[in-house]
């Protein structure tokens, strides 16, 4: 007799847990403060801020929403994002460290060059986000969604990627090598020339994505196929 585990499959996904915020946040117009280093911003509402080409250190962002924000090109360490939204906020060219975002979801943003590497990810979503080029090596993912993004050429090498969803992303070009996967889920995406194929050991795919995976594949394995 099968054992009840194996009848039932693998464990069905855990949905990432959403941002707890408070029902009326402080309105942020015009920041009078800026990003200081160390500075803690609780329940507040950045709407139309411009908080690009900031330099800051120790950042915490505590039960906020950013909405048509700009972070652009801001560089930071040590970050913290816990219990936030970002929705239509333009995060090019950011660039974190040692950082980490909990219970945080960022929709309809702009992403492309943002680099986030050696950060926490826990409890996230990406949701209709342009995330080209965007570098998220050596970091760590737990609970973890991609929905709907474009994130070609993303750099995911030596992340810990286990158990992450990505669904209806395209991933033209993306980097996996060095990537710990096992248990991650690939579903409606493209997969074309993806690099470290041979991380992917423990991942479930589609089979109609699969076929994307042809040739990276073959690459790796220095097989050539011919018309």
């Amino acid at each position: 007799m099968p054992s009840r585990t194996s009848a039932a499959g693998p464990p069905r996904p855990k949905e990432p847990r959403s941002p707890r915020l408070a029902a009326s946040l402080a309105a942020v117009e015009l920041f009078d403060h800026d990003l200081e280093d160390d500075g803690v911003y609780k329940s507040m509402e950045f709407r139309g801020v411009d908080l690009s080409s900031r330099d800051a250190d120790a950042v915490e962002f505590e039960g906020c929403r950013f909405v048509d924000t700009r972070l652009s090109g801001t560089a930071m360490r040590r970050g913290g994002f816990s219990n936030v939204e970002l929705e239509r906020c333009d995060l090019s060219g950011m660039a974190a460290r040692a950082s980490s975002m909990h219970r945080t979801r960022v929709s309809a943003s702009r992403l492309t060059g943002m680099t986030w590497s050696e950060c926490g990810f826990k409890d996230v979503t990406f949701d209709a986000c342009r995330a080209d080029l965007t570098g998220f090596r050596f970091s760590t993912f737990k609970n973890a969604v991609f929905h709907d993004c474009a994130l070609p050429e993303a750099n995911f090498q030596n992340a810990d990627l286990r158990g992450v969803r990505f669904e209806r992303c395209n991933l033209t070009g993306a980097q996996f090598s060095g990537a710990e996967m096992e248990g991650a889920r690939f579903a409606d995406c493209v997969l074309l020339g993806i690099g470290g194929v041979t991380s992917l050991r423990g991942v479930t795919i589609r089979s109609r994505d699969a076929q994307g995976l042809v040739y990276s594949l073959a690459s790796a394995m220095g097989i050539t196929i011919e018309e």
